[in-house]
């Protein structure tokens, strides 16, 4: 199957899933990995990469994931540990959409919600906003636990709100590209790049030292291969600062003409149900995992 129809059926299957809502965590994860996979999830002795992440969803329900998921009190935990500074500037947080005074925020920035993946209304220009597809979209996502789609239980308990942030764009003008560390036990073993978002998404793979990856996963290769970013060994022990103490995270940064942004903690990349290509990676990636004891 071509990666780009994996993309896309990840994206469906989500919304075909909800049939299946009266299921428990265990029995859902299975079907889920079994529809996108298409084969059977190994719980009992997982090896693979996406099967580990299938294990953690289910057996490393530690209380602060919570926290490092909700894109709002996420702040805090990275103020704590590496500082204000690598902190997007804050526009404002809100319940609903009605609360947002338009007039207060500048021409551009972006609304997120906190509590999903995908509650993102770029707004380039104030004055040609479609406020009411933005409030549609909003509000469709205020609405769903994101934790129903495919049992992330981090994001079950996180409070559904709106915050706001600048627009940012880095050296290119025109687009911001996505730094995200793969970190095992508190290291970094391997890193991608996120170029052309929005546009035509490549994922650019390389290893802690920055050789490239010949791999795919999700999205394909950029025609033309990033170059190693100015700030790449800072976001590399910066991220692995925050991942440690867990058995794997992946950290994401943004770098805007020299300033780094810490971006979002993901614990479960991809939600553990894209293949890698070649195979043999999804095995490689799942060697970094030490999966702990149960927490639940």
């Amino acid at each position: 199957m071509k990666i780009t129809k994996i993309t896309k059926k990840i994206v469906d299957i989500g919304f075909f899933l909800h049939l299946f809502n009266h299921m428990g965590d265990e029995a859902y994860v299975k079907f889920a990995y079994w529809c996108c996979m298409g084969k059977r999830l190994n719980l009992k002795n997982p090896q693979t990469y996406n099967e580990k992440l299938q294990w953690l969803k289910l057996y490393n329900r530690r209380p602060e994931y919570t926290q490092y998921v909700d894109k709002h009190d996420v702040r805090n935990f990275v103020r704590d540990k590496i500082g204000e500074e690598y902190l997007v500037p804050f526009l404002g947080v809100w319940e609903s959409f009605e609360e947002i005074d338009f007039n207060r925020l500048p021409d551009q920035f972006v609304l997120k919600c906190t509590h999903d993946s995908g509650g993102l209304v770029i707004c380039k220009d104030k004055k040609n906003l479609d406020k009411e597809a933005a409030r549609k979209k909003i509000e469709k996502c205020l609405g769903v636990n994101y934790y129903h789609y495919l049992r992330e239980w981090p994001y079950k308990n996180v409070k559904p709100r709106i915050i706001a942030e600048p627009y940012l764009v880095d050296e290119s003008g025109t687009q911001l590209k996505d730094y995200k560390f793969f970190c095992f036990d508190g290291k970094v073993k391997a890193m991608f790049i996120a170029s052309d978002r929005g546009i035509d998404t490549r994922f650019d793979f390389y290893d802690e030292n920055f050789n490239h990856m010949p791999m795919i996963n999700g999205h394909p290769n950029a025609d033309v291969p990033p170059e190693k970013p100015v700030g790449f060994e800072t976001m590399k022990q910066l991220a692995e600062t925050l991942s440690a103490g867990m058995p794997h995270a992946r950290i994401d940064f943004y770098d805007c003409n020299g300033k780094i942004y810490f971006g979002e903690i993901t614990l479960f990349h991809w939600s553990g149900l894209v293949p890698f290509e070649p195979e043999e990676y999804d095995k490689k990636f799942g060697d970094w995992i030490r999966l702990p004891d149960k927490t639940v």
